[in-house]
């Protein structure tokens, strides 16, 4: 978080500054670099941007209308990317209660910066109104609205609030998500599936049973299900499995499932291989995951991770490695001791091996 809560830095307020001053006259730029740059290294990234949203609306002493009209001419003179969401923050904090004006600005800014944080109050607010505007930007040519869609509706959206009502309910996203099934761009379909990872999370059957009506012979539909039932899929859940092709049990021999070096040191490069002969007289589809249980104080932890997925032929024999650096996370720490790693295939666990660890 530290690298992006520095775009935020006072090159950046003083380059505001300037561009708002040039495009409004009424642009109080001592009060907007006076409440940007007071006490900024205390704040951590999503403070940064709220305060940026505060400051233009103290800086910009004019009707709400007036306002969005002096950012929107802000957005293409201002380096596009993340910096840009407090564009559509200042719409989500400030312009509730002007929805089609404010609704149109959200469609406006995404491309500059995605507004999916933004649109979340709105549905809140009045979710059919805000779902019904959102199925309209479904069909539009431009992917990043497509994409905001989708994105904007997710039920756990990360680092956004999660939409109680649509957790509760996904359906009503539905008709988003259907039509946005066989999209060309890969930008909006990874956000059709992780709306779809959401959904699984919560209501696996409600997720499964949508996905099942869908065309599974369009390549583009095939890979949108493919990444949204990921999760149930490293879980082993048949129904998943059984989506993509790989719902049976493998008939194969595991000849070796190993880890190495057997011992590491915190830092350095797990390095898994596992060779799997066919017992089958046919192809099968094979999803290989493999399970690392992490060592913790008295217990273990463990988390699935995704290896391959593979056709494999009769009777033949393949050999897989994969390499992970064991390091310490935000999210996850390490601790000394034995790391059991278990190989999974179409949702059962055939083999197990182990390293152990010390952190120097």
């Amino acid at each position: 978080m530290a690298a992006l809560k520095d775009m935020f830095d006072p090159a950046l307020y003083r380059t505001l500054a300037a561009e708002l001053s040039a495009l409004s006259p009424a642009f109080l730029a001592a009060t907007f670099l006076s409440h940007t740059l007071d006490g900024l290294s205390s704040r951590e990234l999503m403070p940064r941007m709220r305060r940026t949203t505060e400051a233009v609306a103290l800086a910009l002493p004019l009707p709400y209308r007036e306002q969005l009209a002096v950012l929107r001419a802000l957005a293409p003179r201002i380096p596009s990317g993340f910096v840009c969401i407090f564009l559509s923050d200042f719409v989500a904090q400030y312009g509730l209660d002007d929805f089609e004006t404010s609704l149109d600005a959200l469609r406006f800014f995404t491309r500059f910066g995605s507004s999916e944080f933004a649109i979340r109050p709105f549905i809140e607010r009045d979710q059919p109104r805000t779902l019904a505007v959102l199925l309209t930007w479904a069909a539009s040519d431009d992917e990043h609205v497509r994409r905001l869609a989708s994105e904007g509706s997710r039920p756990r959206l990360p680092w956004g609030r999660h939409l109680t009502s649509l957790v509760t309910d996904p359906s009503p996203t539905f008709p988003i998500l259907g039509t946005l099934r066989t999209d060309p761009s890969l930008y909006v379909r990874k956000s059709v599936a992780n709306h779809l990872n959401d959904i699984a999370k919560d209501h696996p059957d409600v997720a499964l049973n949508l996905v099942s009506t869908w065309d599974r012979t369009d390549a583009r539909t095939a890979w949108i299900i493919r990444h949204a039932l990921r999760t149930l899929i490293k879980r082993g859940h048949p129904r998943a499995l059984a989506l993509i092709g790989a719902g049976t049990a493998a008939k194969l021999d595991v000849v070796r499932f190993q880890a190495s070096p057997k011992k590491l040191v915190l830092g350095d490069t797990l390095t898994l291989t596992a060779t799997l002969t066919s017992r089958a007289a046919k192809s099968q589809r094979l999803v290989i995951d493999y399970v690392l249980h992490y060592a913790r104080a008295g217990k273990t932890s463990q988390k699935v991770f995704k290896w391959r997925t593979l056709d494999l032929a009769p009777r033949a024999t393949v050999t897989l490695t994969k390499r992970q650096i064991i390091r310490d996370f935000s999210t996850r720490l390490h601790y000394a001791g034995k790391h059991r790693v278990e190989l999974q295939i179409n949702g059962r666990r055939l083999a197990e091996t182990a390293f152990t660890l010390s952190l120097s």
